[in-house]
C-alpha cells in the first residue's frame, strides 16, 4: 500500500508558497482555499481543503507543479487545465 504522505505535504507546501493566503484570506471561507483554472482566461475557485487528499486533485497539483513550480502568475494556486476538465473533476468529488 503506498503512503501518500509526499503528495498532501507537497500540496501543503504549494499551498504555502503561494501569495493565495497572505493577498486573499479575507474572501476564502476558512477550510477552502482559491485556486486559478484555465488554459488562457483564469478563472477562480474556491475548493475545500479536503480535496488535497484526493489522489485525482494531487494529479492536478503535480501538474501545476511541473509547469509553474512554485512561482504562479496570478498569485494563488493556478492549475493549468481546461475549466471543463477542472468542473468535472471537482464535481466528482463533493
Amino acid at each position: 500500500m503506498a503512503i501518500r504522505m509526499p503528495r498532501i505535504m507537497q500540496a501543503k507546501q504549494i499551498l504555502r508558497q503561494s501569495k493565495l493566503i497572505a493577498n486573499q484570506a479575507m474572501d476564502v471561507p476558512k477550510g477552502y482555499f482559491a485556486v486559478y483554472v484555465g488554459e488562457n482566461q483564469k478563472k477562480r475557485f474556491i475548493v475545500p481543503i479536503s480535496f488535497l487528499n484526493n489522489p485525482s486533485f494531487q494529479e492536478l497539483l503535480s501538474i501545476a507543479e511541473e509547469e509553474f513550480g512554485f512561482n504562479h502568475p496570478m498569485g494563488g494556486l493556478t492549475i493549468p487545465c481546461r475549466e471543463e476538465v477542472f468542473i468535472d473533476l471537482t464535481s466528482s468529488l463533493h
